[in-house]
């Protein structure tokens, strides 16, 4: 896939967003935390319990499961024409929050449950993305 298009795929890095993707490129998984202590993904201006405005950003554990999924057919997205089929992943983070994401080299059966941990897909310089594997024990 050319990363490029990739790239003008994502949201724009704001003041709002920066610190997710500055993890990114740090190799974290950065959640946001308000007054409620409450993880949050996306972020948000206000705390959705006491919405309250103060927050900080904080490294998530990286590990996850995997609560469902869906191989896409269809080539919604030129910058995914080339990729078609592919796997999008529902996952819920540890801390509790959901991503949409994709799995990196996922088993040929995969089952709601599975674990999870995060890994990052450098696409430039300044922007990498978050994927996760399965976990085998």
């Amino acid at each position: 896939m050319d990363n490029q298009k990739l790239i003008e795929m994502l949201p724009p890095v704001t003041d709002a967003n920066r610190a997710f993707w500055e993890g990114t490129l740090a190799g974290e998984l950065r959640l946001q935390y308000g007054d409620s202590g409450t993880p949050r993904y996306p972020e948000s201006p206000v705390d959705p319990v006491t919405l309250g405005t103060d927050f900080e950003w904080r490294a998530a554990s990286g590990r996850a499961t995997l609560w469902s999924w869906i191989v896409m057919h269809q080539k919604y997205f030129p910058a995914f024409a080339d990729e078609v089929p592919y796997l999008v992943a529902f996952v819920q983070l540890e801390e509790g929050p959901y991503l949409m994401t994709t799995l990196v080299d996922p088993p040929e059966h995969l089952e709601c449950g599975m674990p999870l941990e995060v890994v990052f897909e450098q696409l430039s310089e300044d922007r990498a993305i978050p994927k996760f594997k399965v976990v085998t024990r």
